[in-house]
């Protein structure tokens, strides 16, 4: 997906005041890149394509109900969808202080009041999620041994991945009961989403 078709494909499916928020998410994170190292500075110059379409392919995977993105960094999936769902609660989990104060701010300049940042590792965190999401944090199984208290039988999780995805989901039935099923990214044929519900251990 080139940047053009990744603004075309936004554009179709969000409101002018979303878009614009979106704007400006990539200006905050460009700028921010200077500061500290949110994402790769090779995709700076993709970000519609490798960060923000990538991220909001998931809006229609995630059901309505709280959203924790867990490692969220540079804001990706969790600001991004935050930015096309202002009134959705979204909680964005970042252990790393620099970026956890980098998240508030860019909520509070984007005007998403609904956006919490808790600045933890999500093992302390006890809020329950309708959709919990993760990007590039660690394998599947790590992730729910990680998690597994923010969630229950209803708990939706949308995790993006590389060519390791339908190895990961394997290694995570051994120890998990659930529904998985691995949807097509549409930004990149080498990448997946694995969606998962009934998580629940064996």
């Amino acid at each position: 997906m080139t940047e053009d078709e990744a603004r075309t494909w936004a554009a179709a499916r969000f409101d002018s005041a979303a878009m614009n928020r979106l704007e400006r998410l990539a200006t905050i994170v460009t700028t921010e890149a200077e500061r500290q190292n949110l994402v790769a500075r090779s995709t700076l110059d993709t970000i519609w394509a490798r960060h923000i379409v990538d991220s909001l392919q998931l809006v229609a995977l995630g059901p309505e109900g709280v959203w924790i993105d867990v490692g969220s960094g540079a804001g990706f999936p969790g600001l991004a969808v935050a930015a096309v769902e202002p009134a959705r609660e979204m909680i964005l989990i970042e252990p790393r202080r620099l970026r956890a104060d980098y998240l508030r701010d860019a909520a509070v300049t984007l005007g998403l009041k609904e956006v919490t940042v808790i600045a933890a590792r999500v093992e302390s965190v006890r809020d329950k999620a309708k959709v919990i999401s993760a990007r590039a944090v660690s394998r599947i199984d790590s992730l729910f041994v990680s998690a597994a208290q923010c969630a229950n039988n209803e708990t939706i999780w949308l995790l993006p991945k590389g060519k390791s995805a339908d190895e990961e989901v394997a290694e995570a039935r051994r120890t998990w009961h659930g529904v998985f099923h691995v949807e097509q990214s549409i930004t990149n044929p080498d990448s997946a989403i694995v969606v998962a519900r009934g998580v629940r251990r064996r």
